[in-house]
């Protein structure tokens, strides 16, 4: 073996798990990446889905689409190959695309007391947040952990996770999340903490989840970051 070789073989080890833990450069297999690591190019401001619904003339449609862009460009932005937003300015960053069924790989990382959570199909949402450091109305969901749909009716048993799987604020977390039908499955992690959960048409409750709509980063009032931000879509 040549001593380049050799070199290459003995560092490998080593450089791997710096990998995971930084932006990546190439997509897993049979991923494609929703964002480049240099700009918010295939990303907007949000239009809800019940905006999309009301709003039938296209060219007004496109212009509510460039104001809230517009704005939202003020609060996200890319630093160091991730998405930051400062969490102001009240609008959220959504792909330009819909999505129906698809399997999702996502990095965040919040601030104490933070607060965010990713729309699918345009529904909130699998939750985001510093769950140690809760208001008193949410007592409920102190300690509970990120990755529930929080959105979802009382008592339904995805609206809290499992289990406890994020790391200390601050670290970087990992979501995958599979969306099939109306059912989400969400590893946070590598840890399951909804397994198979009913998502709902939150902005019109008497219809089924639309079968596409776009993937939404929500913004909540406190900093945040994205990255290695990553989709596969599923037949």
């Amino acid at each position: 073996m040549s001593r380049l070789l050799l070199c290459a073989a003995l560092t490998l080890p080593c450089t791997l798990p710096t990998l995971s833990r930084t932006a990546q450069a190439e997509p897993p297999p049979g991923f494609v990446p929703l964002f480049n690591g240099k700009d918010l190019t295939g990303w907007q401001g949000h239009v809800t889905m019940a905006e999309r619904e009301k709003i039938t003339d296209p060219k007004q449609l496109q212009d509510l689409i460039k104001k809230r862009t517009a704005t939202a460009l003020q609060h996200w932005t890319v630093q160091d190959g991730a998405i930051y937003c400062d969490g102001k300015g009240g609008v959220s960053l959504q792909t330009t695309r819909d999505f129906g069924n698809f399997e999702l790989l996502i990095d965040w990382k919040i601030t104490p007391k933070g607060d965010s959570g990713i729309y699918l199909r345009g529904q909130p949402q699998v939750q985001i947040w510093d769950s140690d450091n809760l208001p008193d109305n949410l007592q409920a969901d102190r300690g509970k952990g990120s990755g529930g749909l929080w959105n979802n009716p009382p008592g339904d048993p995805a609206k809290q996770p499992r289990k406890k799987a994020d790391k200390p604020v601050g670290e970087w977390n990992t979501f995958r999340i599979t969306v099939i039908g109306d059912q989400v499955t969400v590893q946070l992690n590598g840890e399951t903490v909804v397994d198979k959960g009913k998502l709902h048409n939150y902005w019109f409750k008497n219809k089924p989840v639309p079968d596409k709509g776009p993937i939404e980063l929500q913004i909540h009032g406190t900093p945040l970051w994205f990255r290695n931000i990553y989709i596969k879509e599923l037949p």
